[in-house]
């Protein structure tokens, strides 16, 4: 796995998740997915320890997936469609908990696809926001539509008080590693649709299978 020391680059999340979309976004290829997901660990460990309660959880689970791609079975780890008809029809994935699939990709994959929710509204957040916005504000509000729904008490307290220490948002861009905020903006804008239709297909996909809610 390439190292999450590695410079963030905007332009390489859109390409990986722009390239996550299969067949006229009717799939969802994996190996992308997982790269457009180490680049926004790099963008979360770019802002230092912040976002260590979830980036370092991202890590494990980006590892997990990159072993199954790896593995014997690994070419029906290929696509999204593919991992959740090979686990579901080989009993592989742990529905309640005791079937001693802890760690099916279907589950896996389901907690880095919460957490992407958390930070494609974020990132809409600060697209859209003015200059003087508190990205704290707009940070909390982004986690608490979303990824504050899976987290016990003592980590949503834990993250409030980490989100104060978010830098303002020109920091943020410069973080992204992209140009002027406005250059930033306008890959904002062509990179977050390719977000929300790879995160809006999961979705999909999961509900069919009534996967939405694994333990």
């Amino acid at each position: 796995m390439a190292s999450t020391e590695e410079e963030f680059s905007l332009k390489e999340v859109l390409i990986h998740f722009k390239s996550c979309l299969l067949d006229d976004d009717k799939d969802v290829l994996l190996e992308h997915y997982l790269n457009g997901w180490k680049g926004l660990v790099r963008f979360m460990n770019s802002l230092g320890s912040i976002f260590s309660f979830v980036s370092k959880d991202a890590v494990s689970k980006i590892q997990i997936m990159e072993n199954y791609l790896k593995g014997e079975s690994g070419e029906r780890y290929r696509s999204l469609q593919s991992m959740i008809e090979y686990e579901l029809s080989g009993n592989l994935v742990d529905l309640t908990q005791r079937s001693g699939h802890p760690d099916s990709g279907c589950r896996t994959l389901l907690r880095l696809h919460r957490a992407l929710r958390w930070l494609q509204l974020f990132l809409e957040k600060l697209r859209i926001s003015s200059e003087d916005s508190k990205t704290s504000t707009l940070c909390s509000e982004a986690y608490n539509d979303s990824l504050a729904n899976y987290h016990p008490w003592i980590i949503r307290k834990t993250a409030s008080v980490a989100f104060l220490a978010l830098p303002v948002r020109n920091k943020f861009f410069e973080v992204m590693n992209v140009g002027t905020p406005e250059e930033v903006v306008d890959m904002l804008g062509e990179a977050l649709p390719y977000v929300s239709k790879v995160y809006d297909f999961t979705e999909e996909q999961y509900s069919q299978h009534n996967l939405l809610n694994l333990p």
